[in-house]
């Protein structure tokens, strides 16, 4: 542990590689421009890790598909436990505290990155945001929920599919949800919220969204535009609209699309930029899956 004088390190994963010196091999697959979170899949040989605080909340995923487990040592707070490290198990590192831990064999893990600020603004009207505190867990038990979050989270990084951006907030604000429900000192109150959104919010929120469907239309800034938490405005936005904000934004692409491709002189790439979508490749697949056809077939059906 640490002793007097000795000055704990501090692993920042907002910086650029951050966990290199902490690590024998830097990670396999790695994160960029994911705001609030962070990910990692790291494969490393047994290695000793020293003590360190984060400088973020950090979810700790074990996996290794040619054992059962793996095993090492873990020191939390100041508290040593033996770890047997089964496969999907995971660890709860919160900001700030102590953290120190080993791996007697090599290993393959996910590391998952969380801005305090995250928790606090998802629950600004369900706890009081002094109240939030994770609690420390060691990796000796496994969490279905998390388990597909980092599934999630992992394929978006290794295909950047479509709606990423937006399809990363309502991620980020359910795993938020998860661990002030099920990881806090202090539990929330949710309320019941059968009416969805007003009309005067709802109007508000789709004029933005159909303003800036050009952009990486967040949901953080979506819950502004409706004061209130991101938490409450999916619930609220799914009642009044049968679907989800990331569903209903590609909708929205897909009909300003197909209006372009009608009624202006602009390319099939052009329309995909112009509409939101990262290339022509991306339009084609959405356009695709939601259409029936491409949108080469699409304007092939148009009168000349």
């Amino acid at each position: 542990m640490t002793t007097q004088g000795q000055t704990v390190k501090l692993l920042d994963f907002r910086q650029e590689n951050a966990s290199d010196p902490f690590v024998p091999k830097p990670a396999v697959l790695s994160s960029s421009g994911w705001d609030s979170i962070h990910l990692e899949l790291h494969q490393q040989p047994k290695f000793d890790v020293a003590e360190h605080q984060h400088t973020m909340h950090v979810i700790a995923y074990g996996f290794s598909p040619l054992l059962k487990c793996s095993s090492g040592e873990r020191w939390l707070d100041g508290k040593l436990r033996k770890e047997r490290r089964n496969n999907g198990d995971i660890a709860i590192i919160p900001a700030g505290i102590s953290h120190r831990c080993n791996w007697n064999t090599s290993a393959q893990f996910m590391i998952l990155a969380i801005e305090p600020t995250l928790l606090k603004q998802v629950g600004q009207d369900l706890v009081d945001p002094d109240c939030i505190e994770l609690i420390p867990h060691f990796m000796c038990e496994q969490d279905v929920f998390i388990q597909g979050i980092f599934s999630t989270l992992r394929d978006e990084l290794e295909s950047g599919k479509i709606g990423g951006y937006l399809l990363i907030d309502s991620i980020k604000t359910t795993l938020a949800i998860h661990l002030l429900r099920n990881y806090c000192t202090t539990q929330p109150k949710f309320g019941n919220y059968e009416d969805g959104l007003s009309k005067s919010t709802l109007h508000k929120v789709t004029e933005y969204i159909n303003e800036h469907l050009h952009q990486d239309v967040k949901l953080i800034d979506l819950a502004a535009i409706a004061q209130i938490s991101p938490y409450h405005f999916l619930r609220l936005f799914k009642q009044s609209m049968a679907v989800t904000p990331h569903q209903y934004i590609l909708q929205c692409r897909i009909e300003k699309a197909k209006c372009l491709l009608q009624h202006s002189q602009l390319s099939i790439a052009e329309v995909a930029v112009r509409v939101g979508f990262c290339d022509q490749s991306h339009l084609t697949k959405c356009f695709k899956r939601i259409v029936g056809i491409t949108p080469k077939q699409f304007l092939l059906l148009q009168p000349q």
